[in-house]
């Protein structure tokens, strides 16, 4: 597939304007000039299967699940966590509600994000190799339950205050059954994230051919170009084929970010809340620039795990990219043309071959049976207790 990422005159005009009015202002140095490396130090570690880990307590897994699904999570009671991780969809949002394709996703109503919604699947590996923060731009958090958090009380996620979660779980007799059952107390807030992280810690890759040892003559030479001759391992390594670092590969702009009112204005809010200076002449998603404030950063993204591909397209930061022939072409031709800061990849000199047996070794890395969950209906009902105002009178 021949893919052509023409230069956009307007990116670069402003990314020259705002680096300029930078220079002649004052730059914000890096955080922390000793964690935020830019480069890597060491090799890549060797690929590999995932750890088994200890399963979590059924009974918390049963309580995660149902808040994963209860819209009551969310501020207004309109979505829940499974709106933009749908487990039928790879626990990601891969197309909307009349089945039209989705690159960007959804956020909370009255509003729409600019970025593709991750999926969560072996999202509780993620911590291993998570070395500057969570999310696509690295600014969430130090570990999952952090990050539950953020994404509950963002306002632009589920926008819900955690004494309001808490409340509304005490409202509930399963969930006050479902506490006392699991920590012998009360409903709260932070019971209800260490449900909601033990459920996510259940969707893991089973049975892979990669793990499994029964790859393709195909997949088996993907492999091999992989840590070879295409270098794929140089930023996807380890067990959960991630650096954790953040790079730019030069991705163009989805400019339905800029198009469409809603994503602009949480593109700009998020800017706003980030302290991104000269906002009004930026036309590109920074990326890691929001946690590092170097202008070298702009346009860098944290490197996604590879698992379960197959099940979550569409793939980089704004779902700009459909299939894994697109990825792959993507790098094969030195990734994208439209930023001047965008200096890592070189192409790589893959036949067509050859880059079939990288698709097929990509697929390899996704469970042969789909993870995934029943989805459960919540009922939304607020009533009183049995005996609730005698009781506190």
């Amino acid at each position: 597939m021949s893919m052509q990422y023409k230069p956009k005159s307007l990116w670069r005009l402003a990314l020259a304007t705002t680096i300029i009015t930078a220079v002649v202002g004052s730059v914000t140095s890096c955080v922390t000039s000793g964690q935020m490396k830019q480069s890597k130090s060491t090799p890549p570690v060797p690929i590999g299967p995932l750890e088994a880990r200890k399963a979590p307590k059924a009974s918390l897994v049963e309580m995660g699940k149902r808040l994963f699904f209860d819209a009551r999570m969310s501020g207004d009671g309109a979505i829940s966590c499974a709106t933009c991780h749908d487990p039928t969809q790879g626990f990601t949002r891969q197309v909307d509600k009349e089945g039209k394709p989705m690159a960007l996703s959804d956020a909370y109503p009255g509003t729409r994000h600019f970025r593709n919604s991750p999926t969560l699947l072996n999202v509780s590996y993620k911590a291993d190799f998570a070395k500057v923060g969570w999310g696509w731009d690295g600014h969430m958090g130090a570990n999952l339950n952090d990050v539950v958090r953020d994404q509950l009380t963002e306002t632009m996620m589920m926008n819900i205050d955690m004494r309001l979660m808490h409340e509304r779980m005490k409202q509930d007799a399963v969930y006050i059954k479902m506490c006392q059952e699991n920590f012998n107390g009360e409903c709260s807030s932070g019971k209800g994230r260490k449900a909601l992280v033990a459920f996510m810690d259940t969707l893991v890759s089973t049975d892979t051919p990669f793990d499994s040892g029964t790859m393709s003559p195909a997949a088996q030479n993907g492999q091999a170009l992989f840590e070879g001759k295409a270098g794929c391992i140089n930023c996807h390594d380890g067990s959960y084929f991630s650096d954790g670092m953040p790079h730019n590969t030069g991705m163009p702009e989805n400019m339905d970010v800029f198009k469409d009112p809603l994503r602009h204005i949480a593109y700009r809010a998020v800017m706003t809340n980030h302290g991104v200076p000269n906002q009004e002449n930026w036309r590109r998603d920074v990326g890691f620039f929001f946690v590092s404030k170097r202008y070298a950063d702009v346009g860098k993204f944290i490197t996604p795990t590879l698992r379960e591909l197959k099940y979550t397209a569409p793939y980089m930061h704004n779902g700009l990219l459909a299939s894994l022939d697109d990825v792959v072409a993507f790098y094969n031709q030195g990734g994208g043309m439209d930023d001047p800061l965008a200096d890592e990849l070189k192409p790589l000199g893959l036949s067509a071959q050859e880059q079939q047996e990288l698709v097929a070794f990509l697929e390899s890395l996704s469970s042969t049976t789909p993870v995934t969950v029943e989805k459960m209906s919540i009922p939304q009902e607020y009533e009183p207790l049995p005996n609730w105002l005698e009781s506190h009178n």
